[in-house]
């Protein structure tokens, strides 16, 4: 955000006054419990401490090899998505009590802010209010997430004591869900619109946000499919209210060193980064390694690949696509270039020359090998590097980005109504044309088999397809096969590089790691055994 972003209060020392022995007199040379509230700055900043441990750059990205859009082969370094992928790991793994009490943490902070920021006496009522609606927002953010890895979860409402933490219960979904709406409908109702911010407050919490992240949930939910039509259609159709949205003009502008990446009409929440202030920097492991990279720790799949559309608008296994397994990179849905880094990728660099990149073994001229694909090198394990959200404004030394990360964009808007329409049985061309080929005209198809209503026919997996293509390495993707159930076809068996390998073994693509998913169990995360030891109260997910 562009509001203060001193962190000078982090959640250790809220909790430490919240625990503070009742005074009768405030020493006036420090902060207590009696007056911390007091002082706006420290209500603000209690306020960026509560948005920065809302999410941060690396399980946003590395949640993209849960899935199967991409592979990590140094997991331990960034949330062990490799065991959690491959389903080689226990209830013991500490990905599941990291992410459990970084959650948790963040709705303490949320609570501890909710129940002492009315003490405060020179902040307007107003500005308490959209506090609070930003605070509550975040707080329903945090329980989403948890109960959408472990179903039943315990609601934490207020804030509670270290003993009444050791008796809470899991609360079954529904009524965790129920929690969450019920939260972001309060915050809606007390937030602004992203117009009536001033431009101080660029990057707070909006109605939109609020309203953008209920169609979500309820997506997520079996049988609500109305409800998120009415939504996104809050969005789609009253922009006055809640805030006017539209889909940016670049697809690969949002995601650049573009000033479109900070100002645009479809980002509708972002993580904020400032350029030398707050940076983040994970693409010294996602970039081509002549492009600065250390090494490649995240790489796109064949499957990711494969997934991209001809530019005839058919997919490539399709009749009459054009697809050409010789040349395969060729007429492919302009959104491949701009998300993924191939052989012979024409790699522009921050000083506007241009680089080739080669990675097929042995095709590189003489000093140009370095980002060649090698079973035991340090570049990609699957043969393609990512582009998306590369900066050519990074900071040296690595490759540190003060670009924005898009946590919900309009884009997510539109691929949600039309899969809900979808669902309805709703889908007319008027859909079509306000969703699908809005956004691949943006993206910069111009084929009429492309844009054109293709009547109903396939089309659930062609919505399916588009929310793939069009929102990789955004963290959607595992969200999307859980909830659609396919996790257990499309997480099994050999996730796939490409055609660098043997031609006697799958058709020569690199079998790059072998993957299994137990629908007996997988869809849910093992509550993490330290938690129930503490607390007995706590019961297990089935399998574990």
């Amino acid at each position: 955000m562009r509001i203060n972003t001193a962190k000078k209060i982090v959640l250790a020392s809220l909790v430490a006054l919240a625990s503070c022995k009742k005074l009768d007199l405030a020493p006036s040379d420090r902060f207590t419990e009696l007056n911390f509230w007091q002082s706006s700055e420290n209500v603000n900043n209690a306020l960026n401490n509560v948005y920065g441990g809302m999410y941060t750059s690396q399980p946003f990205f590395y949640n993209e090899a849960l899935s199967d859009n991409a592979f990590t082969k140094l997991g331990i370094n960034s949330g062990q998505p490799d065991a959690i992928a491959s389903g080689n790991f226990t209830s013991s793994l500490p990905r599941f009590q990291n992410d459990w009490a970084n959650y948790y943490g963040g709705i303490k902070s949320c609570n501890i802010f909710l129940e002492n920021v009315d003490q405060n006496t020179t902040l307007s009522e107003a500005v308490k209010n959209r506090m609070k609606g930003e605070t509550r927002f975040i707080r329903a953010f945090h329980h989403f997430n948890l109960t959408k890895w472990w179903g039943d979860v315990p609601i934490l409402s207020k804030d509670i004591t270290p003993d009444e933490a050791k008796t809470v219960s899991r609360s079954p979904k529904a009524e965790v869900v129920k929690f969450v709406l019920d939260e972001l409908d309060a915050a809606a109702a007390a937030l602004p619109a992203k117009e009536q911010y001033a431009a101080g407050d660029h990057g707070r919490i909006t109605k939109g946000a609020a309203l953008a992240l209920k169609a979500r949930v309820l997506l997520y939910e079996v049988n609500r499919m109305a409800e998120v039509v009415t939504v996104c259609e809050q969005l789609i159709n009253n922009g006055a209210q809640n805030g006017n949205y539209s889909l940016a003009a670049s697809y690969t502008d949002l995601f650049s060193g573009s000033a479109l990446n900070k100002n645009n009409t479809e980002t509708i929440l972002s993580l904020q980064y400032v350029p030398a202030l707050r940076m983040w920097g994970d693409y010294i492991d996602f970039a081509p390694i002549s492009a600065g990279a250390r090494s490649n720790n995240l790489a796109p799949t064949q499957e990711l690949v494969n997934n991209y559309l001809m530019l005839n608008g058919k997919q490539i296994t399709e009749a009459g696509s054009g697809y050409d397994e010789a040349n395969p990179y060729a007429n492919r849905d302009p959104r491949l270039s701009a998300t993924v880094v191939y052989d012979r990728y024409n790699w522009v660099n921050p000083n506007g020359t241009s680089q080739t990149i080669y990675i097929k073994p042995g095709t590189a001229p003489a000093g140009q090998t370095a980002n060649e694909y090698s079973a035991a090198g340090q570049g990609t394990a699957t043969g393609y590097y990512w582009r998306k959200y590369w900066d050519p404004a990074f900071v040296a030394p690595g490759i540190s980005s003060g670009l924005n990360i898009h946590l919900i964009r309009y884009a997510e808007v539109l691929l949600m109504y039309a899969e809900a329409k979808q669902a309805l049985g709703q889908m007319t061309e008027e859909v079509w044309n306000k969703t699908i080929k809005a956004l691949r005209q943006r993206a910069g198809f111009t084929d009429a088999g492309a844009l054109n209503y293709p009547g109903n026919t396939n089309m659930t997996d062609i919505i399916r397809a588009e929310r793939r293509t069009e929102l990789v390495m955004e963290g959607i993707r595992i969200d999307d096969i859980r909830r659609w159930k396919i996790a257990e076809t499309v997480l099994n068996g050999w996730a796939h590089g490409a055609k660098f390998g043997e031609a006697s073994i799958d058709n020569g693509y690199l079998r790059v790691q072998l993957r299994q998913f137990d629908k007996s169990k997988h869809y849910l995360w093992p509550v993490p055994p330290s938690e129930r030891a503490l607390n007995t109260n706590l019961s297990q997910n089935d399998g574990y």
